[in-house]
C-alpha cells in the first residue's frame, strides 16, 4: 500500500521534481525513453516521454491486488476508513495522469468534488472495490495501440478487473492477529500528505457551498 502511494506521488510529481532539482523516475524505466531524465520535459520528446509515464503507471498499477487484499482484512472501520481513502485517491490519480502529455507540462489533480466524493465512498471493500474498477476501466480506454506497455497494462487490468468484481476472489479470511493494525497505522502515517490534502479540499469544498 506504501509503495503504491510513494509510486504514485512519484509519477504525478514529475515536473514539479525537476524544477526543483529533485529526480525520482527509475532510471532503468526512463534511460529506455531518454538519454537525460530532464530531456522527458523537452517538447520534441512528448511521445516518448508519454509512453515512459504509462510504463510507471502500469508498473504501479501491480500493487493494486496486494492493496484490495490488506483492505479487505482490516475490521476497523476508522482503520479501513483511514487507509482506504488514500488508495483510491492514488488510483484517481494514475487514471488522470494515464497518458497525458500534462504531466510533463504542468501540475496534474484530480476535482475537489472528485476528492470529496471519494472520501465519503470509500467506506468499506465493495465500495473500494468498485471504484478501483471504474478508475482502471478510465485507464483501459485511453490505452494506445501503440504504446510499447499496452500489453502488460491490459493484462494487469484485466486482474484488477477480477478482483473487483462483487465476489471476485481475494485472499482466505481467517484470524490475523493485532498486528495487521499496526501495520495499518504505519501505512496510514506514509499517506498522511494524501489524507492532508483531501482534508483541505473537503474543507475548501464545503466553504465554496455555504457560500
Amino acid at each position: 500500500m506504501g509503495l503504491f502511494l510513494q509510486k504514485t506521488n512519484i509519477i504525478r510529481d514529475y515536473l514539479e521534481d525537476q524544477l526543483e532539482g529533485r529526480e525520482f523516475w527509475p532510471r532503468e524505466v526512463w534511460s529506455r525513453y531518454a538519454k537525460k531524465l530532464s530531456d522527458l520535459a523537452k517538447p520534441e520528446n512528448i511521445d516518448m516521454a508519454v509512453q515512459c509515464l504509462n510504463e510507471l503507471i502500469t508498473n504501479a498499477l501491480h500493487h493494486v491486488p496486494d492493496v484490495l487484499t490488506y483492505l479487505s482484512r482490516l475490521k476497523n472501520q476508522s482503520v479501513f476508513n483511514f487507509c482506504a481513502i488514500p488508495q483510491v485517491m492514488a488510483i484517481a490519480t494514475l487514471a488522470a495522469c494515464y497518458n497525458n502529455k500534462q504531466v510533463f507540462r504542468g501540475v496534474v489533480k484530480i476535482r475537489k468534488g472528485q476528492a470529496v466524493t471519494l472520501m465519503m465512498d470509500a467506506t468499506n471493500i465493495q465500495a473500494v472495490k468498485a471504484i478501483m474498477y471504474q478508475y482502471v476501466e478510465e485507464i483501459y480506454q485511453k490505452i494506445p495501440s501503440t504504446d510499447p506497455s499496452s500489453n502488460k497494462t491490459q493484462q494487469i487490468i484485466a486482474s484488477i478487473r477480477t478482483m473487483s468484481l462483487p465476489g471476485g476472489p481475494m485472499a482466505s479470511r481467517h484470524h490475523y492477529s493485532p498486528i495487521y493494525l499496526s501495520c495499518a497505522m504505519l501505512l496510514a502515517a506514509l499517506s498522511w500528505q494524501y489524507l492532508s490534502t483531501i482534508s483541505k479540499a473537503a474543507e475548501e469544498y464545503v466553504q465554496a457551498g455555504e457560500n
